[in-house]
């Protein structure tokens, strides 16, 4: 995927809401990760469509604003399974927060 960005406010589009959350279900682990590049709603989007694919996840929360994506699961998940996502959805995982 490759990420469009809008020079004049710093993001890949204009329209986009802040702290993009996908609730699946239920509760469980939750970790929190480092994410770089996101700068807005549709980026949060990205990267919570994404991880919210992998098996066992129950509910994302990505914050382009401080680049911090908690992930609740039901169990712990595999770090590389969450760096593929990350990168499929175009941005890189730093590792945990």
């Amino acid at each position: 995927m490759t990420t469009e960005t809008n020079s004049s406010s710093g993001s890949c589009c204009g329209s986009c809401g802040s702290g993009d959350t996908v609730d699946v279900q239920g509760v469980g682990v939750t970790t929190s990760y480092k994410v770089t590049g996101m700068t807005c709603g549709h980026c949060e989007g990205a990267v919570s469509q994404e991880i919210s694919a992998l098996a066992g996840v129950t509910a994302v929360n990505a914050v382009a604003d401080t680049g911090e994506v908690t992930v609740t699961s039901a169990a712990p998940l595999d770090e590389e399974a969450v760096r593929a996502a990350v990168d499929e959805a175009g941005y890189e995982l730093v590792g945990r927060a």
